[in-house]
């Protein structure tokens, strides 16, 4: 099996974003990874109540969720040590978030995108 066929092999992502087709080509792309299973929000506060909910291994977070900031999101995902990407379309949108290790996904973004950006996140040991 390649090696990206097992990048997240048993992981549990979240995806939080608003426009449905962005999530359905997400989802695909995180099995294709061999994601276990992925979840998805479309508001800060459909995140945060899975977030309190489920345990996530990673998350990609769209940085405006129709025109609310998804800063709270990051911010209990940070909290719980749950690695994450932002991605959008806006290439002029500050971040703003006390995760150091802050990586940013450009829409659109091809399979390869997804993978080098998963790669740079710290991804705990699957238990």
């Amino acid at each position: 099996m390649p090696l990206v066929d097992r990048l997240l092999c048993g992981r549990r992502a979240l995806v939080v974003e608003d426009e449905m087709l962005i999530v359905m080509m997400i989802e695909d792309l995180l099995a294709d990874l061999g994601c276990n299973s992925v979840t998805s929000a479309a508001t800060v506060d459909k995140a945060l109540a899975l977030i309190d909910a489920q345990a996530f291994d990673v998350a990609l977070l769209d940085m405006n969720l129709n025109g609310d900031d998804s800063y709270p999101v990051a911010e209990a995902l940070f909290a719980r040590g749950v690695p994450f990407a932002y991605s959008t379309g806006n290439t002029g949108q500050s971040v703003r978030d006390s995760n150091p290790d802050r990586v940013v996904l450009k829409k659109p973004f091809k399979l390869e995108d997804l993978v080098a950006i998963l790669t740079r996140l710290k991804l705990a040991p699957i238990k």
